[in-house]
């Protein structure tokens, strides 16, 4: 368990008792090393299984560490304590939410049925769809819950005392979900902190339980996420977290990356030897990011060769830009590279318009990353409804199938089944199934439905899911619907569907799992890994390519205003130049072998001025790497310029002030301080690319005292 780890590594690894925390930069091994310190805590040291978490942020980064571990131990089920939070979270509202007057089995509300209770919300306050869409809706609650923290948990137990007494569209929203007692990603966070805050009990059960913690991207945790960790850590204090403060990038969401800069461990390991890129990648990445001045300082190094030259083209238009990529991913693919060897980084998805036009004129084949993702494709949700509703009285599962395939359920109908059920003080189908022969509601398709449904039940236990699910599609109609629509995309995404069910119920082991387990699991699965097979360039945003790498990187976009992104500038100042710049710094670092980095000139019409070069490549330094194409020597004193002025003023730092100590700010130095001050107005400063004398016209000084940074 402690080959091949290098003495950072190994040190780590062998890091056992108190507070540790890992800086690991990109490409430095930093599974390898999570996973082989839990092979040694529970090898090396004796540590029980059970009495280890280990905390990621991605259902991804759970089953790829889980299978490293098994196949590092070689022995037991070592994946019940490795999970995202959200999942450790479900495990202790499991337990003891009953506690708060919830069932053990309540529903965790997915997108499509949180879209659902607010269009229903937003109908009864006849909310307009021009003022608000229902994105928008769902993103007002979460920051509703967000501010009032776990007082809300209060709000929402209370909210059924005031039902048709709310007007107000978060009261009415935690109305609906409580009818349901339902809870979405953001409760399970919140209601599982309420327990901790509430119930020492619950809270001392998890600390003796848990005798050592470990959590993966610790820079992408909030105050909220801190606080779990901080509860169920209280009683032995062995804590070992392991981020990277340099790719920090969901800020936007929430994610307090200062936290894990603050935390205060009686160790620090830095990981800093890169596996992953060659000595010119790693030249541009840590040029760039040395300008931020919120981080843990490290160098990214590597032993492997210094590699070909980082190249830099530069377009005199757009479409030029465009055309020399796709012309250039050609030849490489000519040399021997496979497409989906190489991707294309973009900070935004609509940048991606006039990349796609000069691939489809170059014939290249391509995959948009981040389409319709899998488990939210219609035919799939309808299957999962269809295994929901069998499971147990699912309102929110009941009207997603119950016109699925049609039978004559339209609003009306539903309607009077919605009212009662209020009078019956049941479900919905189960309100149906007393009612059937009723004359509003007696339907000979709908009597079909009841049937099918119930035959399932009866199966639930005595056959596999694979089983009870293939005959929920088969005898509803809905497989055979789908096949006469001809829409063969439709029916081998249900197949897929199919396989994975019968891959997860092989995998679970001799005990078999039940349907609940399944649908428990599948409602915390997010598929934002999935990639279909074949020979295509991927295109994504740069977000989308955290924590991938590729042979063949390709940034484009890299213009002033676009990237880094204005707007991100304009509304968080410093904060959010510093997130831009690791935006770079995640982009630069997916390359293993060759990166390209792209812009072009002309007039932008979202930026409504010029274009100029992107501040970051006047940071990775221009001896960094090659320059292709026409570009007059005049746009980098002009992109220097541009800098400056795209400062929002806002934001701006107050003008240069007396001298020595002072802390200021410079278009391409960032921040730093006044060593000297000169008579004639000239300065020398320190900056974190070393230390430089500039003239004092060239500078801003530091902001006023008590501004965010």
């Amino acid at each position: 368990m402690l080959e091949d780890l290098n003495e950072s590594q190994r040190e780590a690894v062998l890091s056992v008792v108190g507070k540790i925390r890992v800086t690991a930069g990109a490409g430095t091994g930093k599974t390898k090393t999570l996973t082989s310190r839990y092979a040694y805590l529970v090898n090396g040291v004796g540590i029980v299984p059970s009495h280890v978490l280990c905390l990621t942020f991605t259902n991804k980064a759970a089953r790829e560490m889980s299978q490293r571990i098994a196949r590092l131990m070689g022995e037991g089920d070592t994946s019940d304590f490795v999970s995202t939070i959200h999942g450790f979270c479900v495990k202790v509202l499991r337990r003891d939410v009953y506690r708060l007057g919830f069932p053990r089995t309540f529903p965790i509300l997915d997108q499509e049925d949180a879209k659902a209770l607010a269009t229903e919300v937003m109908d009864e306050l006849k909310l307009s769809r021009r003022d608000i869409n229902v994105r928008k809706f769902l993103d007002a609650i979460g920051l509703q819950k967000g501010m009032e923290d776990v007082r809300y948990v209060k709000t929402y137990m209370d909210s059924g005392a005031r039902v048709g007494a709310a007007n107000d569209k978060f009261t009415l929203y935690l109305q609906k979900q409580l009818k349901h007692f339902a809870l979405d990603y953001d409760d399970l966070i919140y209601f599982a902190l309420h327990l901790f805050d509430t119930y020492p009990e619950v809270r001392e059960y998890w600390q003796n339980e848990l005798q050592f913690v470990m959590v993966d991207e610790a820079q992408d945790c909030n105050s909220a996420d801190w606080r779990i960790i901080n509860h169920i850590t209280a009683k032995y204090g062995n804590l070992f977290v392991v981020g990277d403060p340099d790719q920090a990038i969901y800020e936007w969401r929430g994610a307090e990356p200062e936290l894990f800069i603050q935390f205060l461990p009686s160790k620090d390991v830095i990981l800093n030897e890169n596996y992953r890129s060659t000595k010119a990648i790693l030249r541009v990445a840590n040029a760039v990011i040395k300008n931020n001045v919120n981080r843990i300082p490290k160098d990214l190094y590597t032993n492997l060769e210094a590699g070909e030259a980082v190249v830099h083209f530069h377009g005199r238009s757009e479409l030029e830009e465009m055309g020399w990529v796709s012309r250039r991913l050609k030849q490489l693919a000519e040399q021997g590279m496979r497409y989906s060897d190489m991707v294309i980084l973009y900070r935004a998805s609509y940048m991606s318009r006039s990349l796609e036009q000069a691939l489809v004129n170059e014939r290249i084949p391509y995959e948009v990353w981040g389409g319709v993702r899998f488990f939210e494709r219609k035919e799939i949700k309808d299957a999962l409804s269809y295994l929901r509703l069998i499971a147990g009285d699912d309102d929110l599962a009941f009207q997603r199938i119950a016109n699925v395939p049609p039978r004559g359920v339209g609003k009306v109908y539903l309607e009077r089944l919605r009212t009662a059920a209020t009078r019956d003080g049941l479900s919905l189908y189960e309100t149906l199934k007393r009612r059937i022969d009723d004359k509003e509601f007696k339907r000979e398709s709908v009597r079909a439905f009841i049937d099918v449904i119930e035959k399932c039940r009866a199966e639930v236990g005595r056959c596999s899911i694979v089983s009870l699910l293939d005959m929920g599609l088969t005898r509803s109609g809905l497989k055979e619907q789908i096949r006469s629509d001809g829409d063969e995309d439709r029916l081998e995404n249900l197949q897929a569907l199919v396989d994975s069910i019968q891959y997860y119920e092989e995998t679970k082991g001799e005990d078999g799992v039940t349907l609940a387990d399944y649908l428990q699991d599948v409602a915390l699965y997010t598929n934002a890994d999935y990639r279909r097979e074949g020979d295509a360039v991927r295109l994504m945003t740069i977000h989308q390519a955290k924590g991938l790498e590729f042979r063949c990187v390709f940034v484009i976009g890299l213009t002033e205003g676009l990237f880094p992104s204005y707007r991100t500038i304009r509304e968080r100042g410093q904060a959010g130049a510093e997130e831009e710049r690791r935006l770079m710094y995640v982009a630069a670092t997916r390359a293993r072998e060759q990166l390209y980095l792209t812009e072009s000139e002309g007039y932008s019409s979202s930026l409504r001025q010029e274009k100029f070069p992107s501040r970051f490549l006047l940071e990775a330094g221009r001896e960094n790497f090659t320059t292709e194409g026409r570009m007059d020597e005049r746009l980098w004193a002009e992109a220097r310029g541009a800098v400056g002025a795209e400062w929002p003023a806002e934001d701006m730092p107050v003008p240069f002030a007396s001298g020595m100590g002072e802390r200021v700010w410079h278009p391409i130095f960032g921040v730093g301080t006044v060593l000297t001050v000169e008579e004639s107005g000239e300065w020398r400063g320190a900056f974190n690319g070393g230390e430089f004398s500039l003239r004092r016209s060239a500078l801003r000084g530091e902001m006023e005292e008590g501004e965010a940074r």
